[in-house]
């Protein structure tokens, strides 16, 4: 079920009321029977993929939690299982024909012969998300910091919690086990927070990043018709559709669980404003850079070895990072770069400071700090283009020819001979279309400037009554008249 569909819009309130008008002991059985139907929306048999998951780590915490914490190699073996199957899963379904087509690539190279078959599987939305959750909690189990649920119920509602069951947060049970014990009573404060963060999510996916994805599947979808101006157009809005599609769902999810009295972390702290690749990664996508950082980057040492070992580390963290967001070459790619962005960084520390005082920017800091931010969202777009690319060559295109021809496509936009402008410059959308989503992204970057010194939300709800009705009314009417219905998917869900 998608968060921006009608059923949704008749599902959440239902299970919502219900949850408070029901009695505690209940309350979980209706969530778990609320987040398979919301799983099921989308396919019913691929559930079961769900139950066998949930079984075999239920199963497995459960035996490690016979032993005790010192008893790791009695442990470990269950530990294994549990990550062997996850992971056998995951790889069937979602590694398998890519690993398979680069090998007949390979042999077709060596001329050897190879005759693996193809599966034709769909791949299970938010697989990768419910499978590291999953992971993390077992793992934890088996290193003793925290117990083996004994209640399967309540264990299968902290894999399938529906909220965030198919594009995270990914969650961790230190934090969300617990909630789903407790008992929750309606709180307004809570219920009205929740709804304002899902109407601003809304409003992201909806205004912002639907509104910008037609126009940046037209240039995308046949990039060597273009280059220079169109291309980093489609780029620039690119890099805003999939911050809002993404941020958008989390900001949902965040929202109706929320409402319910439960509390996900957050996943993104307005991430292009970052002054570094580093400070990028510590806002955006939160729970997978923490989940990467605790379960693979420290386990291979962090930064605790030698240099080289260290950057080695950095960089098959995000390289691994890449292959998690989709089994395309685009994306080891995109995962590969933001690792040697990291790398080189460390590399040029010295050079790059001695060139700041060279240059005086110390003594300037707010110039200093719009380069930095400037540069890093630079990296970052350059990066994007490899995600969002249908192909490498695509990819390859479009970085080579985003600074081709730029005097001549700003001539024909600036003539509109044969109505170049609508093809070049609006991204073949009308000039009024291509207008809403430019003030779409001002009124997102106006929010999250605001939102450096606190929470919006909280700010608002010190005005007056006459102007916080003001606030939401105008929120939702922009939701209502400049949003786009297709009810598309969120992109994350791919992954």
């Amino acid at each position: 079920m998608l968060f921006n569909s009608l059923d949704f819009l008749v599902f959440f309130p239902t299970v919502a009321a219900l949850y408070f008008l029901l009695p505690y002991r209940l309350r979980w059985v209706l969530l778990l029977i609320a987040s398979y139907t919301f799983y099921m929306f989308w396919r019913v048999d691929y559930a079961i993929i769900l139950v066998i998951s949930t079984l075999i780590d239920y199963v497995c915490s459960r035996m490690m939690d016979r032993y005790a914490e010192s008893e790791r190699a009695k442990r470990k073996p269950w530990l294994w299982l549990s990550l062997l199957s996850n992971l056998g899963i995951l790889f069937t379904f979602k590694y398998y024909n890519f690993f398979n087509e680069a090998a007949a690539d390979l042999a077709r190279l060596l001329d050897v012969p190879y005759a693996a078959p193809a599966f034709e599987l769909l791949l299970p939305m938010g697989i990768s998300f419910y499978t590291f959750q999953t992971m993390s909690y077992t793992i934890d189990v088996y290193y003793g910091r925290i117990k083996a649920e004994k209640h399967l119920g309540i264990f299968a509602l902290f894999v399938t919690f529906f909220p965030q069951l198919v594009a995270g947060p990914i969650e961790r049970a230190g934090n969300l086990l617990g909630q789903l014990k407790e008992k929750h009573d309606f709180n307004y404060q809570n219920a009205a927070n929740g709804l304002k963060l899902m109407a601003w999510g809304l409003f992201k996916k909806i205004v912002i990043a639907d509104r910008l994805a037609v126009m940046v599947n037209h240039v995308y979808n046949n990039p060597t018709d273009y280059e220079g101006i169109p291309l980093i157009i489609g780029t620039v809005f690119f890099a805003f559709q999939i911050y809002c599609d993404f941020s958008g769902y989390s900001d949902i999810a965040i929202g109706a669980a929320q409402v319910m009295g439960f509390r996900l972390m957050e996943n993104f702290r307005r991430p292009y404003f970052s002054k570094s690749i580093r400070e990028f990664w510590a806002r955006w996508h939160i729970s997978l850079s923490t989940w990467f950082r605790d379960y693979l980057y420290i386990p291979l040492g962090g930064n605790r070895v030698v240099k080289w070992r260290w950057y080695y580390n950095l960089f098959i963290v995000f390289l691994v990072s890449g292959i998690w967001h989709g089994a395309n070459w685009t994306f080891v790619v995109w995962g590969a770069l933001h690792g040697f962005y990291l790398v080189f960084a460390e590399l040029t520390k010295r050079r790059r400071n001695a060139a700041v005082d060279a240059l005086g920017l110390a003594g300037r800091p707010q110039t200093y700090k719009v380069a930095q931010i400037g540069t890093t969202f630079a990296l970052v777009c350059l990066a994007w283009v490899f995600f969002r690319a249908n192909t490498i060559g695509d990819a390859w295109y479009i970085t080579t020819h985003l600074f081709s021809g730029l005097a001549e496509t700003a001539q024909a936009i600036v003539t509109n001979e044969d109505g170049a402008r609508g093809n070049l410059l609006y991204l073949g959308q009308s000039r009024e279309i291509f207008t809403i989503g430019l003030l779409a992204i001002l009124v997102l970057m106006l929010v999250e400037l605001a939102q450096r010194s606190g929470s919006l939300r909280l700010a608002i709800s010190s005005y007056p009554f006459p102007v916080r009705v003001a606030a939401y009314n105008i929120l939702i009417a922009s939701i209502l008249l400049f949003g786009s219905f297709s009810e598309s998917e969120f992109i994350y869900f791919q992954f």
